[in-house]
């Protein structure tokens, strides 16, 4: 089992920054890509950007230029660096691990982005 637990929303003003962090504790070996996903009040949850054990990255078109994903194999902490917030950012954001055929959500943390 692997346990996922992010931290670091909150409430910023439109052109401001946040970090999100997720740390992974447990069977962390077998999760091989990290990522985040967002959910918008009435929205599927979406991918934001996703991480490889051994770095590769993706991101959506929305956030391209704008936040940066980052993983600490060592510490064990996938980190999303948001800058230029925009409104539609707004959300709650949730960590996933998927690795040897299973997904893991952490419980979510809410960025507000105001205008």
């Amino acid at each position: 089992q692997v346990q996922l637990v992010e931290s670091g929303g909150g409430l910023v003003q439109a052109g401001g920054s946040l970090r999100l962090s997720c740390t992974a504790s447990g069977s962390i070996f077998s999760i091989n890509v990290m990522g985040w996903y967002r959910q918008a009040p009435g929205e599927q949850r979406e991918l934001v950007a996703r991480i490889t054990s051994s770095g590769s990255t993706n991101y959506d078109d929305s956030v391209k230029g704008r936040f940066t994903i980052s993983r600490d194999n060592a510490k064990n902490t996938v980190a999303l660096q948001m800058n230029s917030l925009k409104p539609e950012d707004t959300a709650v954001y949730y960590c996933r691990g998927f690795g040897s055929g299973r997904i893991y959500w952490g419980q979510g943390t809410q960025v507000t982005v105001s205008s």
